[in-house]
């Protein structure tokens, strides 16, 4: 249940994706697409601009959360998260990063308390603001490329549509059932359920 944050942040919640029309609705936008799903469940938007993102409060799962939707383009995610981490003296481990991975099937979820940015520049740019890769992380699945020759940047900047679009947008819901299940009962039973 989601409602109105009356209580002091003790988590960031952070969609990764790029800023701009043209990313909209991309494989690598997914987490920006689960803050937003989160924002729409509990009617709170986030548009409001600070910490080189764009942000809002809310109570999710029983806790005070800031999500987030860094603006800094994915390769320099982590200056916004950073930035907030420090501002609310949040851990690492109270820091919920949502992202894309090439490596899962279409849809598919995972839930890891932390470990390496596998290749993804935004993760390795949190890592490195955060000064931790000890943080968790909830990758979706947006499936590999369709032919070894595809260029990766092509295959994770491509729109979703047809029947990919109706799996990622299934995909998104249960990432954002995953990241309330995760606040209310812990890492341990969302990974349990989730993965």
């Amino acid at each position: 249940m989601l409602f109105r944050n009356k209580l002091p942040v003790s988590w960031l919640i952070v969609g990764l994706g790029n800023p701009g029309d043209q990313y909209e609705n991309t494989r690598h936008n997914v987490g920006f697409l689960v803050a937003d799903e989160l924002g729409d469940r509990g009617s709170f938007p986030i548009q409001r601009l600070k910490y080189h993102a764009l942000t809002n409060t809310a109570a999710i799962g029983g806790q005070g959360v800031l999500v987030m939707k860094p603006v800094t383009y994915m390769n320099l995610s982590g200056e916004a998260v950073g930035e907030a981490a420090r501002f609310y003296k949040l851990p690492p481990d109270h820091v919920l990063v949502i992202s894309d991975d090439v490596d899962l099937p279409l849809g598919k979820l995972r839930i890891r308390k932390g470990g390496s940015a596998g290749g993804h520049n935004g993760l390795k740019s949190v890592i490195q603001h955060l000064g931790s890769d000890q943080f968790p992380r909830l990758r979706v699945g947006v499936g590999g490329k369709p032919h070894p020759d595809y260029d990766m940047a092509d295959w994770v900047l491509s729109k979703l549509t047809g029947e990919d679009k109706k799996a990622m947008d299934e995909a998104v819901k249960r990432a954002a059932d995953a990241v309330e299940c995760l606040l209310k009962e812990g890492i341990d039973k969302a990974m349990n359920k989730y993965n």
